[in-house]
């Protein structure tokens, strides 16, 4: 098959998970239309793109293997998006650090805005780590797919750091 058409097929890919996430986004916003949605229109809007972000990012899964796997033979885009994957992994450490003390970072302006908007980076922890599991298991050997399952390791650490911090306490309080 020609280069031409394999990015044809995974753009085409692409294509199709933005549009059954819109569709399902929509369906979403006209079944939970109301007046609490209009009086917390602002939650329900941010819950409605995160919807649609979750529903993108599982569907573009398959265009993505496809279009790594055409890759799998450039080992220097491999080396750099290993890289790339290991920084944005400690991104989420820090998130994660920065959630705890963020009381004591607060006094520090900088940290202190950093660790108010620690929640959302914490919130893409699940889908980037299976990203980045689905890289470890096409990327060519060596550093790349160690680099693949480091940053796995570290996103889902900040995934159980999650579930225990936030959704935990809530099932327990309601037994």
């Amino acid at each position: 098959m020609k280069p031409i058409y394999k990015l044809g097929l995974v753009a085409l890919g692409y294509v199709a998970a933005f549009v059954i996430a819109s569709v399902v986004t929509a369906v979403h916003v006209a079944l939970t239309g109301g007046p609490d949605a209009q009086a917390s229109s602002g939650m329900y809007a941010f819950g409605d793109a995160f919807l649609w972000v979750i529903v993108f990012g599982i569907c573009a899964v398959v265009p993505t293997v496809v279009a790594l796997y055409v890759l799998r033979p450039y080992r220097r885009f491999w080396e750099l998006i290993g890289f790339t994957a290991v920084v944005v992994a400690v991104t989420g450490v820090m998130s994660a650090v920065l959630f705890r003390f963020g009381r004591a970072a607060e006094e520090i302006e900088f940290l202190g805005a950093w660790a108010q908007l620690s929640g959302l980076r914490m919130l893409v922890a699940p889908l980037l780590a299976l990203v980045f599991l689905l890289c470890a298991c096409i990327s060519p050997r060596g550093f790349p797919r160690v680099a693949f399952l480091s940053a796995t390791v570290m996103e889902v650490a900040i995934s159980a750091y999650m579930a225990f911090v936030w959704f935990l306490p809530v099932l327990l309080s309601r037994s």
